[in-house]
């Protein structure tokens, strides 16, 4: 499949939305109009749209108009909104943002829906708390997923080369990027990405050490020693050919098809387990789903699961409980499963697991089969992240491994840089 630009994909999800919201005629003045926002792929726009119009069908007073935003301008229309207190009445969030966002008020605590209309109780204590923030439910994740590392399986064997495994280590891993990009010996293609740029997978490497990217109370939880031995990695990596330059890797929006494993300038990539759907959609070739590399010697693996992805109510939503109810549907309706399968994750309703196994295709099941072999890796969920924590990845954690890669910016300097930024930025609870 050919890869969208931005404005191409908006086209296309709005338009489909705009006529999802009329239906036949214009919308008569007793129905509950419900705005639903989120960013992702066109696959992603395809099967929400078709879950709300499926709702439509059976519920056809309630009317929804739906808009896909991607990348880093989701989270600029969304500050907007906030800010005029304009808030989608269901709006996409995920892990690193929930907590920072509920605490600025932008969601409403959901509580009071369960268990009706938010019949969620199946799902699970642990699992609905994976989206409680101070005591309360602040969203409904709509699947489980983990760290991964997605790698072209037809480059591997044009090179000859074995493939990582769950055992590969973070040594093993460089020397495998670099034999990539010498027997690929192609332009403009490299074995990884620059992984320095990625806050996720820093939080795995700092875990296996017995670290994290913040603490309990709010700073961050390492200091300038790991970054400092973090970004020596990468540039030692970088500074051998295995890596992507600089120029490459920031090209990536945060989206699949800006990641250089989507574009072709690498073998492999740092994502979550969920986007194997994704990225399979726009890539040729078959990807293969594996873990982080590992610190070795009996460490702890770092990964730990997550809501993929997490449906919230906005605070300023006159349409609530009309819009728990659509929640409601999207994650307990076994039709409404079959058409979102597994691309926001392994869905958290165990009877809408079990009803679509079974169409699952190849992809959609590896994606699975890789989230039920974590089981006995995965240490606990961390507690919410801190608010500040977005803006920490954006503009501390990006922008000091791009000056870093450029050579603005001295491994020292970096490393300072990156704690000194972030704990300014990251506020305590």
């Amino acid at each position: 499949m050919k890869a969208l630009n931005r404005r191409s994909f908006l086209q296309t999800s709005i338009a489909a939305t705009a006529a999802l919201s009329l239906g036949t005629g214009a919308a008569r003045a007793e129905e509950a109009r419900l705005r639903m926002a989120w960013w992702g792929s066109q696959d992603r726009a395809k099967r929400t749209l078709g879950v709300a119009e499926l709702y439509k069908q059976k519920m056809p007073d309630v009317a929804i108009v739906g808009e896909a935003v991607t990348g880093d301008a989701y989270w600029t229309k969304l500050s907007t909104q906030m800010a005029g207190r304009n808030i989608s009445d269901i709006f996409q969030l995920e892990p690193g943002t929930i907590s920072d966002y509920s605490r600025r008020g932008a969601t409403m605590a959901l509580d009071q829906f369960i268990p009706k209309p938010l019949d969620v109780e199946a799902f699970g204590t642990k699992v609905l708390d994976l989206c409680k923030v101070d005591g309360k439910i602040q969203g409904i994740g709509l699947g489980l997923n983990s760290f991964s590392m997605f790698y072209d399986t037809a480059v591997f064997a044009k090179a000859g080369l074995p493939a990582p495994t769950p055992e590969t280590t973070w040594a093993q891993f460089a020397d495998l990027s670099v034999e990539l990009t010498k027997a690929v010996g192609k332009d403009q293609f490299w074995g990884a990405p620059y992984g320095a740029r990625y806050a996720s997978v820093l939080d795995v490497w700092l875990r296996q050490r017995g670290k994290a990217l913040f603490t309990e109370e709010g700073p961050l939880g390492f200091g300038v020693e790991d970054a400092k031995e973090w970004y020596a990695y990468w540039e030692d990596l970088r500074g051998r050919n295995g890596t992507v330059t600089a120029d490459v890797q920031t090209q990536e929006q945060n989206i699949i098809e800006t990641n250089p494993l989507s574009r072709g300038s690498s073998a492999m990539g740092f994502t979550y387990s969920n986007q194997l759907v994704g990225y399979q959609a726009v890539m040729p070739n078959k990807l293969g789903i594996t873990m982080v590399p590992s610190a070795g010697g009996g460490a702890p693996s770092g990964h730990y699961y997550r809501p993929a992805l997490i449906w919230s109510i906005g605070a300023t939503s006159k349409n609530g409980e009309a819009a728990a109810a659509f929640i409601n549907f999207f994650v307990n309706d076994i039709e409404a499963g079959k058409i979102l399968g597994v691309e926001r994750g392994v869905p958290m309703s165990p009877k809408v697991r079990e009803a679509i196994l079974p169409q699952l295709n190849e992809t959609e099941r590896a994606s699975v089969e890789y989230v039920n072999y974590l089981a006995d890796k995965v240490s606990a969920y961390p507690p919410p992240v801190p608010k500040g924590s977005q803006e920490f990845d954006r503009n501390v954690v990006r922008r000091t491994s791009d000056e870093l890669a450029f050579g603005n910016l001295t491994l020292d300097q970096a490393a300072h840089q990156l704690v000194e930024q972030g704990n300014a930025l990251i506020q305590p609870k």
